[in-house]
């Protein structure tokens, strides 16, 4: 039986990559030589040419949300545009809410 792979993500090259998961260091990108980082095994990518997506995941993973599988459902909602991260990141700031946590959030209230 094979090693389970999970996704690595590369901001600067919009690359992800799929690699074993397990205690390799810190993985560089086979493009740039910069940092990958580990955005899980859940994790579709956007295509290289869709700008908009990759600024959108550039803000989850920089504010901590990643794509790990949780038991059956999957990672959980992510916003896909930038409108609704600017809602949630508005929502933020006028509650109080961690930036995680209201980036995960399905609906507001």
């Amino acid at each position: 039986m094979g090693h389970a792979k999970t996704s690595y993500v590369c901001l600067p090259c919009r690359a992800s990559y799929k690699q074993p998961y397990g205690d390799a260091g810190e993985r560089k990108c086979p493009r740039c030589a910069g940092v990958l980082i580990h955005v899980g095994s859940a994790f579709a990518p956007p295509r290289r040419r869709d700008t908009a997506a990759w600024r959108t995941l550039s803000v989850l993973l920089n504010a901590g949300v990643r794509f790990h599988k949780s038991c059956c459902g999957g990672p959980g909602y992510r916003p896909r545009t930038l409108h609704e991260v600017r809602e949630r990141m508005a929502y933020a700031r006028w509650t109080g809410e961690p930036f995680a946590r209201a980036l995960v959030r399905r609906e507001l209230p």
